[in-house]
């Protein structure tokens, strides 16, 4: 009988979940195929390197393709675990798009073979797991019965993802008992956490409940944002004397919510039940529209410039990361340019060029600005001294800036 170190890893996408995840397994001894459709992120992993910005993640993965545990490929391969952590966005009309989850699917069906663990990591509307067993049993005639077929939901922060891989709580959900069973015995190999067991639909709905709980939250700090605005109150000290209430905990507001699953998961939600989630579609409304708001409240201010100098000050979706995906802050940069107002200038410390803007350097964009809008509380941006912005225009969404 195969001790669980001599079973084969198979983690297909090897993005923000994926690579630490398969650099973690590898730290503990399991031999991972990493599996990635884009050429270059696969030459770069197997020089040892990450391609995504995480803390310490370069180093671990270092070590885990250096003693042999760890190599990425274009292709799956036989395994004995296979792990499924690709993107689950929304298309054009807020629908969820499973065609990455369908596309791996329909890869690794060929590979599998009786006995054999599916683990869908990636964020799923309820269903999603049966769907992926329909697509093996019609590829490859395996059944859930031979097949073992799991949801485990990621539930990960982005600058903390490999401690919070391992000691996080885990929700595992099989399609039958038995593999509820297979895949919590293989997550206690690598998980320090408490391993929450149940069946596959539920946990699919738990992770998007707990992402609509947090962007209803952040809705309710964005409106408030609004309205302190209109009544000229500072929002922060409003939120901060409020929070004095015991049982009071309102989020500080930004510019709107982006990430790949506060963003998106909500969606899947309303998708499913539109006439049953009007809360939470009227959240998803008032966080998208504070990014529009932002727009026009720069636009606003700027108009007292015959031709504007606007610098903008992050792109990432949350603090120190470089992760764009969803990010409110790219969708304000992308219209200020289209509104052809002035200049605006793109400043983010965690990325060394982008695809679509000129990356401006922060000095530089702060000596030459009318208007300084904060959108991303970077470390580097805290640094910034009243003196640098003086007679400036300051809009700050994030509460980065001194007063």
């Amino acid at each position: 009988m195969k001790s669980h170190l001599d079973k084969r890893i198979c983690v297909v996408g090897l993005g923000y979940i994926g690579l630490p995840t398969a650099a973690v397994l590898a730290s503990r001894g399991y031999d991972v195929r990493g599996v990635e459709v884009n050429p270059k992120v696969v030459e770069t992993i197997n020089a040892g390197r990450a391609h995504v910005v995480e803390p310490d993640l370069d180093i671990l993965v270092q070590a885990a393709v250096q003693t042999g545990k760890l190599k990425a490929y274009g292709e799956p391969a036989e395994a004995d675990i296979f792990m499924l952590c690709v993107p689950t966005p929304v298309d054009e009309k807020h629908g969820p798009d499973l065609s990455y989850v369908e596309k791996a699917a329909a890869g690794i069906a060929e590979h599998l073979k009786p006995g054999n663990l599916v683990v869908l990591e990636s964020t799923s509307p309820p269903g999603t797991t049966e769907k992926l067993a329909d697509i093996v049993e019609q590829a490859a005639g395996l059944t859930r019965e031979q097949v073992h077929f799991a949801h485990a939901p990621e539930r990960v922060l982005p600058g903390k993802i490999l401690r919070e891989v391992v000691e996080n709580d885990r929700i595992v959900g099989g399609l039958t008992d038995a593999a509820t069973e297979v895949c919590a015995e293989f997550y206690r190999t690598f998980v320090t956490g408490e391993l929450l067991l149940t069946h596959s639909r539920l946990a699919e709905m738990a992770k998007l409940v707990e992402n609509a709980y947090r962007d209803v939250n952040i809705a309710f700090a964005n409106e408030l944002s609004l309205l302190a605005d209109d009544l000229d109150l500072d929002v922060r000290e409003l939120i901060r004397l409020a929070n004095r209430h015991p049982r009071v905990n309102i989020l500080d507001p930004g510019c709107g919510v982006g990430g790949h699953c506060i963003a998106v998961d909500p969606w899947f939600i309303i998708h499913q039940s539109p006439e049953k989630s009007r809360l939470i579609r009227m959240a998803r409304e008032v966080n998208c529209h504070k990014t529009g708001w932002v727009v026009q409240r720069v636009l606003d201010r700027a108009e007292r410039f015959k031709r504007p100098r606007i610098a903008c000050l992050g792109l990432a979706y949350k603090p120190d990361i470089d992760d764009l995906r969803e990010s409110p802050a790219v969708d304000i940069a992308r219209q200020l340019i289209a509104a052809q107002v002035g200049e605006v200038m793109v400043v983010e410390p965690n990325l060394a060029e982008h695809d679509e803007f000129r990356l401006t350097s922060l000095d530089e964009a702060l000596d030459r600005a009318d208007v300084v809008v904060a959108l991303v509380a970077h470390r580097p941006f805290h640094k910034i001294s009243p003196a640098r912005l003086a007679e400036k225009i300051i809009i700050d969404t994030c509460g980065v800036l001194h007063p």
